[in-house]
């Protein structure tokens, strides 16, 4: 028998770089419909992210002495930019992505040992480390613009994304963020939230955001794909969203005037995207199902409670990495007992015989 195939080792039918496979399948309809909304800027950005991860990946594994085409063939880098420009803003800088890439990979992965050894998502702790030290880059968004993807416009583009700017005439400001911005002045949450809000249109482009806010359905239709090939389960990504939903629910009927709807919440920002593609990390969340409960619905309260009194509009990614801290901590309280082995550590035959 092969010993390699004995317990207590549990191998899975999937190798890793199928599993990368599919959720990257997964985000294609979203990234798509953002470079159609967002135009070659967009499209740069990705690759330069996706680019600076795998070039990373392989400085790291070229230092650590590992083979390299096995570790780059597994598709994780690749998942890690892409899941990293999905959070960005669409008309960021290269350097935005070329630096959270390396952060994401150097930092975030490998500091911590490499591919199934990280504390913390490596796409998120990316996005925090960039969100403050570059507050003003990463909080420039761009209205969405179908069809700016012409032909025409490839080579005119690479101005925006090698550091000309965003023109002040295609500015504008996210939903939560223009909130936070409104009431800041004052004024009520009647008075803030647009007028033409729609949560059925606001997840298919009608506002402005990054390329996995403003594609938020089609994020979500991904999610279900995962869930549907068992990629993912359902635990982590249902107590995710119902975490942000229901203190939403019970704030916004006590003082509508206030705090905003479950539907601006759960539309808004990467909530969609962290409740199926991030939070369920294997390697970043939980193992068991009780654990799994806990980590979705602490992490979607933090989500809100953030964005409601926190200093920025979004609290996904830092309300992930508290999660992500807490990990252990829940697996450990939540570990199931071992059979025949009472709580106090002592097997049941050493507790008959005294």
């Amino acid at each position: 028998m092969n010993p390699m195939h004995c317990s207590p080792h549990a191998h899975g039918a999937r190798p890793v770089g199928r599993v990368m496979q599919l959720v990257m399948l997964a985000l294609t309809p979203a990234t798509l419909a953002g470079f159609w909304l967002f135009g070659y800027p967009a499209l740069y950005l990705w690759c330069v992210t996706v680019l600076a991860c795998v070039a990373a990946e392989a400085v790291c594994l070229h230092f650590a002495a590992r083979p390299t085409a096995p570790a780059l063939g597994d598709g994780s880098a690749i998942l890690t930019g892409w899941l990293l420009a999905l959070s960005l803003p669409p008309w960021a800088p290269w350097w935005i992505g070329a630096l959270g890439g390396a952060f994401a990979i150097i930092v975030a992965k490998h500091a911590f040992g490499g591919l199934g050894q990280n504390l913390f998502n490596p796409a998120m702790a990316a996005r925090v480390m960039l969100l403050i030290s570059f507050p003003v880059e990463m909080t420039q968004w761009l209205a969405p613009q179908p069809l700016a993807i012409d032909p025409a416009n490839a080579w005119s583009a690479l101005a925006v994304t090698f550091g000309a700017g965003m023109p002040d005439a295609v500015s504008s400001a996210s939903l939560l963020g223009h909130v936070k911005t409104e009431a800041s002045r004052g004024l009520s949450l009647a008075q803030s939230l647009p007028a033409q809000w729609n949560a059925l249109t606001a997840g298919f482009g009608s506002r402005a955001g990054s390329l996995g806010e403003t594609g938020a359905w089609l994020v979500a239709a991904g999610g279900v794909f995962l869930v549907l090939q068992r990629v993912i389960g359902l635990r982590i990504p249902v107590a995710f969203l119902a975490g942000v939903a229901l203190p939403a629910v019970v704030a916004s009927t006590l003082a509508p005037d206030h705090y905003l709807p479950a539907s601006v919440h759960l539309l808004s920002g990467g909530v969609v995207l962290a409740a199926f593609f991030i939070a369920t990390d294997y390697v970043t969340s939980p193992s068991t199902p009780s654990g799994q409960w806990i980590f979705g619905l602490v992490g979607g309260l933090l989500t809100w409670l953030i964005r409601t009194w926190g200093a920025f509009p979004e609290g996904v990614a830092f309300a992930v990495l508290l999660m992500n801290a807490a990990t252990p901590l829940i697996d450990r309280v939540t570990r199931p007992r071992i059979y025949g082995r009472q709580r106090n550590g002592r097997s049941l035959g050493a507790a008959r015989n005294g």
